[in-house]
């Protein structure tokens, strides 16, 4: 059986690790971008660019398409142009759509939540159903937690001078290694036409994980609200570990500031 061949639309913060990951296992990759600066970028990795706007849809997406699965990594939220996306999609030969979501979807409930609770109200559920909709492919949506790695120190996501709300609430975020690990392990397994909820193991308070996070980069300890009312979600990966039998490489959030 030939190799698959796979198109990220949008290849950023994990995209672009994402593609070159695929790369590196063997696989034909696709990549887009915005901006054209970025095409050298992403040629870099091994990865075939693409400038592809889907607020201004003029450009021929043809060789995009033309591929066995695409993963959508881009955090667009009009509904009308992944609509258009979707019914371009439905025309092309992409026989399995990957959604990046977030776990934003789901209301803070003081709960544990897994994939069959109910999502709010949000355009980004919205665009998922869209896609869910469309029978001429399957999609997989995965909800990721807050995202992590990389550039992205969570340390960094405390503003100093604005006290933070929940600090005793529960957090859930995942890292970038473990988004990378995840997406192909559902490509390697076949695991498509499902939802996934995706994040690390442990669930520290807001207060607990944050103050560390930032004592870590040698500033001031954080701010919070001690007023608010400390609302949350704990955000459950049983799904994900059993039906990928995924272990994860970051699965202590406190274990991993040490």
């Amino acid at each position: 059986m030939s190799t698959p061949c796979i198109s990220i639309l949008g290849c950023g913060w994990l995209g672009l690790p994402l593609g070159e990951t695929l790369v590196n296992l063997g696989y034909m990759v696709n990549g887009s971008t915005t901006r054209s600066e970025r095409l050298p970028t992403i040629a870099s990795k091994g990865i075939q660019p693409f400038v592809i706007d889907i607020s201004n849809f003029n450009t021929d997406v043809t060789a995009f398409l033309t591929t066995d699965i695409l993963i959508i990594a881009i955090t667009h939220k009009t509904e009308a142009h992944f609509k258009t996306l979707a019914n371009a999609i439905a025309e092309s030969p992409v026989k399995h759509v990957i959604f990046i979501s977030s776990t934003s979807v789901y209301p803070n409930t003081n709960a544990i939540v897994t994939e069959e609770d109910t999502t709010s109200d949000t355009p980004l559920a919205n665009i998922e159903q869209l896609f869910i909709n469309h029978t001429e492919f399957t999609t997989t949506i995965i909800r990721f937690a807050g995202l992590f790695g990389a550039s992205r120190h969570p340390g960094r996501f405390m503003k100093p001078d604005r006290p933070a709300n929940n600090p005793e609430g529960f957090i859930n975020l995942i890292h970038l290694d473990d988004c990378i690990g995840i997406i192909c392990k559902l490509i390697e397994t076949n695991s498509f036409n499902t939802i996934f909820n995706v994040c690390a193991d442990t669930h520290p308070t807001r207060r607990a994980f944050y103050t560390k996070a930032v004592l870590n980069l040698g500033k001031p300890a954080p701010k919070f609200n001690e007023a608010s009312t400390n609302d949350y979600k704990i955000i459950s990966n049983t799904k994900v570990k059993s039906v990928l039998n995924y272990t994860f490489k970051v699965p202590d959030l406190m274990a991993y500031l040490d």
